[in-house]
Order: C-alpha cells, then structure tokens, then sequence
C-alpha cells in the first residue's frame, strides 16, 4: 500500500516541481521589477510625450496587424471550407502551418526579398514600366509581416469551425434554396460571433508583444512599440529606470489583453463526423468556385513566395565561402545547443503539468488553478518584460556566459511551454480518462505503467512538443538580443547582424540554412521520439 501511494503521488511531484521552476523564473522576474521601481518615478516615464507615442502606436499597429489577418483569414477559410476536395489541398493546410514555424528573422528576410527596394516586385514593376514607389520598412512593412504569421493562423482555427457546422443545418439550406450570401449570414455569422473575438484578441496579443518584426521592420523612432522601447531602453541607452517602467507597462497591459482573452473565450462542440456527409449547397456555382479558387491562390502565393525567396537566395548566394567560416559553424553550433536544452527544458514542464492534471477530479482546486496559470505565463509575459527581470535578477553575473546562456535557454522554453502544453495535455487527459481503470485493476503504476501503457500513446504528442519548442528556440532572437555579448552569435543574430550591415549574399547562405535547419529538426524530432502512427 505504501508503495502504491507513492507511486500516484509522482505525477503530483513532477507537476510540483515543473509549477516551481516557473514560479521563480516569473515570479522572481516580477519581483525584480518591482523592486527596481520602488525608487523610480513611473509617472515621469509614463507621462512622457514619447513613451504615450510608443505605446499609441504599439496599440495601433496591433489593431490594424489583427484586423487585416482576421479579415484576410476568413474568406480564406470560407473558401477552403467550401472547397473540401481540390488537388493540394493538404498541401496547402501544411503550407499555412509554415510561418508558425518559421524563425521571425528569417521570415522578415524573404518579405525584404519580395517587396524590399530590390525585392522581386519593384524588380518585376520596374520591367514592367512602372515606379518603384514601394518601401517595406515602416509601418506598411509590420502589416505586412503581422498578416504573414497570423492570416494562416486564423485560417488553421477557423476551418475545423467552418467545417463542423452539423449536417443537418446544411439540409435545411438546401431545401429553403439558401444562396451564398444567406448562408453566411443565417449560419456562419452566428458562429463567427462566438468563434472570432478569442482569435481576434490572440491575435492582438501577439501582434502587441511583436520584438523581432518591429526591430528589423520598424524603420525609426517613429515606428517603435513597448517591446523595442525597453530592448533600446536596456542596450543601448543604458537608461534601467525607463526600460523597468516601461517593462512593468507591457506586463500590466499584457496580463489585461490576456484576461480579456480569457473572457471572449468560448467552447464550441466540433462534429468532424458530420461535415462531410452533406455538400455545401453553396459550392456549386461557377462562379463562386472561381471567386474561391482565386482566394486560395493568393493566399497560398502569399505565404509560399517569401518561403521560395529565401531557398532561391540561399542557392544563388556564396555557399561556399561562407560555410567554411568559423562563426556561422559557430552559431550553428550554439543555436542546436540552446535550442535542444530549451525543447528538453520545455518538455520536462509540459510533460509535469500534463501528468499532474492526471489526479482524480476536485482533488486540488488551488492546484489546478496554478498549473493552468503556469501553462499560459508564456503568453501574459511578453519576452522582453521576462528578459528585463531576469536580467535584474541575474545583474551580478550575467556577464558570465553560463549564466546569460542558461537565461537564453530559461526564456526560450517559458515562451514556448504554452505552444507545447497544447499538444500534450490533451493526449495525456484522454489516456488517463481511457486507462486509468484498467490500470488501477491490473496493479499497473509507476515505470511499469509509463513503458507499456503512457508511452506508447504519448510519444507522438510529446515528440510534437519537443519539435515545437526546438523549432521555437532554433529562430528566436529576443533572448539572445537581450542576453548575448560578443561571442555569443547565434544563427539569428548572426542573420540580423549580416542584414543591418548589408552583407546580402552571406545573409541569403545564412537564412536558407537556418529555414532548412529548422524544418529538418522539426521533422527529425517529431518522427524520431514520436515514432509512426499507430492505428
């Protein structure tokens, strides 16, 4: 008896330990923060005419960011939706998978290869005939970046709703003759309603705490949000009060935006079984399918040309030379060593909060409640409010490089805990609602339990969560921007250091390698741990 007890209390300690590492991570990144203000004046920094700039045009990029993706997303998933079986469509929901995978920075460097000064459409206008009167930077170059990571996004959550509208409803349509236009208002309307204001507000959230794409696209003072006020704030103008202030800002309307998320927040049953057994009385028209195929089409375009632009600048750049150079087998190097400790770190949580959850229902109320606030810190804490703590917290010895390494590690897996949380959780609550029974009668728990029972149905989910967090750690640049010295490159730094000296045939070798880095992984992780599909 005793050892069965202890043996169920393990998955309550792994959650214990994963909610402490979190907790001391932020909490003691707020504490820092707070006890760095005490003896700056807030309302100085808040009151000044710059700082109200900043944060108006923070508010306002991520308005007009999540009004064109939702507004571009839902026709494109209208029409996909309409369209249940055209050659590539698979394909395609692969292709809108992408940019979520995509490091920012090497994003950015294919939008600069599409539509910068000499990106291929001036370059195509100017054969043409027409002016190239087109310039990225600024605010035009956000939106275009913002619409570029979250229109797919939108997209991906709204199709499963469009598709699980229950067969019956489509029936009726039918009989009562129901045209396009009286289908979206009568049936999809109403489901947008409940569905669009969370997608919305997330969208907003991450448009509102966008590092890299206003650093690299901004252009200028006047194009600066809170996030890159406090990077300068820290690393260039040495100015700690103004970057604390404007850190306990972000955080303060971060935590609101996320509240506010969680408010609009709405379930709604999905019936995969019914959608496809009755065809849209909507979908044969001519013209409609034309109207939806051209939709598609320059959606996909889109997407797929600043991903085609970077392979096709890599190829045509100097591989040769600058494979041979030290520091990008350096950063190499370095970005697989952060990224791999971050993606175990990541899993090691993810892995602790989804098995604790596993208790019998109402056995810890309190202790639900902190586990489900430690798997969405990632989203309230933005990364340059959590690497201003931390960099407070860790200021005696962050100039040593095992110290500024494991925060670049630290930072990366919170950011990225949850994104994986989110493809283990659920695996984990429906083996244990499936097992737990059989398990109990069989005596099975502990070792014995993970290796013939947990495993083999969690492996795909936890390897899905690894490859997450690797992709995720692999391309960022926040925490490395923060935390890094002289020495310290990785790829995307070192990527953003060739685009700021406009060293371009080396920045092309280096993006294309950092892209096909980061998809290789991916796949080598998710189908190295999670193994093929069981069926």
């Amino acid at each position: 008896m005793t050892t069965r007890a202890h043996t169920l209390n393990l998955p309550l300690l792994g959650g214990l330990a994963s909610l402490v590492v979190i907790l001391l991570l932020i909490g003691g990144a707020f504490v820092a923060l707070l006890l760095a203000a005490a003896d700056i004046d807030i309302g100085a920094v808040v009151g000044d005419s710059y700082i109200r700039h900043v944060v108006g045009f923070t508010v306002w990029q991520a308005a007009l960011s999540t009004l064109l993706s939702v507004g571009l997303g839902v026709p494109v998933a209208r029409a996909l939706a309409r369209r249940p079986r055209f050659f590539g469509r698979e394909g395609l929901r692969y292709l809108f998978a992408m940019p979520f995978l995509t490091p920012v920075i090497v994003a950015i460097f294919g939008l600069v290869a599409i539509y910068g000064v000499s990106g291929w459409l001036n370059r195509g206008l100017d054969l043409l005939g027409s002016a190239q009167d087109f310039h990225l930077y600024g605010l035009a170059g956000i939106l275009i970046a913002h619409v570029f990571f979250n229109m797919p996004m939108v997209v991906t959550l709204l199709l499963p709703r469009f598709e699980a509208v229950p067969a019956d409803s489509w029936r009726l349509a039918a009989q009562l003759g129901m045209k396009s236009g009286a289908i979206f208002r009568v049936i999809e309307l109403p489901l947008l309603r409940q569905t669009l204001p969370t997608i919305a507000m997330l969208v907003f959230l991450l448009c509102f705490v966008s590092f890299v794409v206003v650093l690299a696209l901004g252009g200028g003072p006047q194009a600066t949000t809170l996030e890159v006020a406090i990077y300068q704030a820290l690393r260039f103008d040495f100015d700690l009060g103004r970057g604390v202030s404007l850190a306990l800002l972000q955080l303060a309307i971060g935590a609101g935006l996320f509240a506010m998320t969680r408010l609009l927040e709405r379930q709604m049953p999905l019936m995969p079984k019914l959608r496809s057994l009755v065809a849209r009385p909507d979908a044969a028209g001519r013209l409609g399918r034309a109207l939806d195929l051209i939709v598609i089409a320059i959606a996909a375009l889109f997407v797929a040309t600043p991903l085609a632009a970077i392979v096709i600048e890599g190829i045509l750049g100097s591989v040769g030379h600058l494979v041979s150079d030290p520091r990008l087998q350096l950063g190499t190097l370095r970005s697989l060593t952060i990224a791999g400790c971050a993606s175990l770190l990541c899993g090691c949580l993810a892995l602790g909060i989804s098995m604790s959850g596993r208790q019998r229902p109402g056995r810890s109320p309190r202790w639900s409640g902190l586990l489900q606030m430690a798997s969405v810190s990632g989203l309230v804490v933005s990364p340059l409010a959590l690497g201003t703590g931390l960099f407070l917290l860790f200021r005696p010895v962050v100039d040593q490089p095992w110290i500024a390494y494991g925060l670049v590690v630290a930072m990366n897996a919170i950011m990225a805990l949850p994104f994986g949380l989110r493809t283990l959780s659920q695996a984990v609550a429906d083996a244990a609602r499936e097992d737990d029974r059989l398990c109990g009668a069989l005596g099975l728990s502990g070792w014995n339990r993970w290796r013939l029972i947990d495993w083999p149905k969690l492996r795909r989910p936890l390897g899905g969560c690894l490859a997450l967090a690797f992709s995720l750690a692999l391309g960022d640049l926040s925490a490395i921007a923060l935390f890094g010295r002289d020495g310290m490159e990785t790829l995307p730094l070192l990527l953003y250091q060739q685009m700021g000296a406009y060293h371009m045939p080396d920045a092309n070798v280096t993006a294309a390698l950092l892209l096909i880095l980061n998809f290789a992984c991916y796949a080598a992780i998710a189908a190295g741990v999670g193994g093929r599909a069981r069926r």
